[in-house]
């Protein structure tokens, strides 16, 4: 077996993309669940660590003007949510190069097949990180 097309690079490069995006999106649904049941407990049990831990996990303005903290909330949601631009723009520039490969159309059927169903996927996740 020889080394793999340009055409199969393009596409697992792609597949892999869609996959870390995807990956991101349930760490930022849990997160977010993770905070919501963290501000529904009981403050009065444990109220000390209950902060720390929204501290850790949540970035609002008005959550935290409201705090006797000095330090800025929301390491944990605000990184996640940062990594959603430019990995959309890393999924945007490999499916460029796919649709390039895909154009020169020299693979064998499979692989165009595949490589057809990686830019649907990839365009699907576009337009799914627009509305994030």
């Amino acid at each position: 077996m020889g080394p793999p097309s340009p055409l199969a690079i393009a596409t697992s490069s792609v597949l892999r993309l869609v996959k870390e995006e995807s990956s991101y999106h349930k760490e930022l649904l849990q997160q977010e669940a993770r905070i919501q049941k963290l501000e529904q407990q009981d403050k009065s049990v444990e109220e000390d660590n209950v902060e720390y831990m929204l501290n850790q996990e949540v970035d609002d303005t008005a959550y935290h003007a409201t705090s006797p903290l000095p330090f800025p909330r929301g390491l944990t949601l605000e990184e996640t949510r940062a990594v959603f631009p430019p990995l959309k723009q890393r999924i945007a520039d490999a499916l460029a190069k796919l649709e390039d490969q895909l154009e020169a159309g020299t693979e064998s059927a499979e692989e165009l097949t595949k490589a057809k169903d990686a830019v649907a996927a990839a365009k699907q996740c576009i337009r799914e990180t627009a509305a994030v």
